[in-house]
């Protein structure tokens, strides 16, 4: 698995302008059964993929914590949501809260996560490929198939499937 990861960031460079092109023409005319399809692709592939054997999400980017996900994990710990705020999340240059560093504090060396009972919404539908309307989100897209490769075996199906 490490090699895949390891090898990742190349492939999707190589497959990126391939990539932009074919979700710039999928968000001008997007199928009707686009939903259905993404969602069919996803669970297939997640049918042979273990996120445990990977975690390379949680280890190189870290997720937007709403407000919601702030007072659930927080009342998780049993702390205050500014003192929780304080002790693991900043604010970025966009005015959202994300970790205060990477990997992943809420990560073991197991790839396990110590909050995934209560984990931000973010994580809980990362890497955002079975999601409604997902013509609107290549931008995200084309930056998940470098970090997750469920997420770029997900696309390069999606290109053979839709034409």
């Amino acid at each position: 698995m490490q090699d895949i990861i390891n090898n990742l960031p190349k492939l999707a460079k190589d497959k990126h302008n391939e990539n932009k092109k074919f979700f710039a023409k999928l968000k001008n005319k997007p199928p009707k059964d686009l939903d259905y399809t993404m969602q069919e692709l996803h669970e297939e592939e997640f049918k042979r993929t273990d996120c445990l054997e990977c975690a390379n999400c949680c280890k190189t980017t870290g997720p937007l914590f709403t407000d919601k996900d702030v007072d659930r994990i927080a009342k998780h710990f049993r702390m205050k949501t500014q003192q929780f705020i304080n002790q693991y999340l900043r604010v970025d240059e966009e005015n959202d809260y994300v970790l205060q560093s990477l990997p992943c504090t809420f990560l073991g060396a197991d790839n396990y996560c110590s909050i995934y009972e209560v984990r931000p919404k973010a994580c809980r539908e990362f890497p955002h490929t079975d999601r409604k309307k997902f013509q609107q989100i290549s931008n995200l897209t084309l930056k998940n198939v470098a970090i997750c490769p469920a997420a770029f075996n997900i696309v390069e199906a999606m290109k053979k499937r839709i034409k």
